[in-house]
């Protein structure tokens, strides 16, 4: 009965890392819509959006399935619980990576992209995501409170291109439509760092047994 349970423990690590590698393709995809123009990338990050959703449902029946006919142990339980909420984390990632794409439509003709840091902030975004599902499937504790720690470059960022974005509006006021769309996007990317850390925050309650959040209020 164990080596049918690692078997199929091993086959929902492998599937994290094919939803992990989604939600990467996806931001990727979307930010090159937005800062190339191209639209047959805004199409790849919608594919790759549906195809999240369905690796999504894949992965909790296969969660299901553990729970239901393994009787996982202690450790086993909280490993496959945090795997059903990350991959809600990954989903709305999916989500947010296609709104980006989305909005590439109306930023046509814009030639401010290029003037904000969103191509810095989507690449530190798509490694704390790659660097939390790792963590997980690695049982990397280490590594899991650095993706925690690593969001304060993405907020970092976030604010940069806020300052950037109010700098260009009052440069030009004609530019104030465009800029709205750079923030949103902005914001999306911001988001996608978040869900990142809530992943990270199950790699930890996975290997501990308590959440960044119960570890502080046990201190308090």
């Amino acid at each position: 009965m164990r080596n049918q349970f690692d078997t199929q423990l091993n086959t929902l690590h492998v599937e994290l890392i094919k939803m992990g590698a989604l939600c990467e393709e996806s931001i990727a995809a979307a930010m090159k819509s937005i800062l190339e123009g191209d639209g047959a990338m805004a199409e790849r990050a919608a594919g790759a959006e549906r195809e999240i959703d369905r690796k999504e449902r894949d992965i909790e029946a296969l969660c299901m399935k553990l729970l239901l006919q393994q009787q996982p142990v202690a450790r086993d339980l909280r490993a496959i619980s945090s795997a059903l909420r990350m991959i809600s984390d990954m989903e709305r990632i999916g989500d947010q990576a296609a709104d980006i794409a989305e909005i590439s439509g109306f930023l046509a003709g814009c030639a401010l992209t290029s003037r904000v840091h969103l191509k810095e902030m989507a690449v530190e975004a798509i490694q704390m995501v790659t660097d939390s599902v790792d963590a997980f499937v690695k049982s990397d504790l280490a590594l899991a409170r650095d993706v925690m720690r690593h969001d304060d470059a993405v907020d970092g960022l976030f604010q940069q291109v806020k300052d950037e974005v109010i700098a260009l509006i009052v440069e030009d006021n004609h530019n104030g439509e465009c800029c709205i769309d750079l923030m949103m996007i902005a914001k999306y990317l911001e988001r996608i760092g978040d869900h990142a850390v809530n992943i990270a925050e199950w790699v930890e309650y996975s290997i501990t047994g308590a959440r960044k959040q119960e570890r502080e209020d046990s201190i308090l």
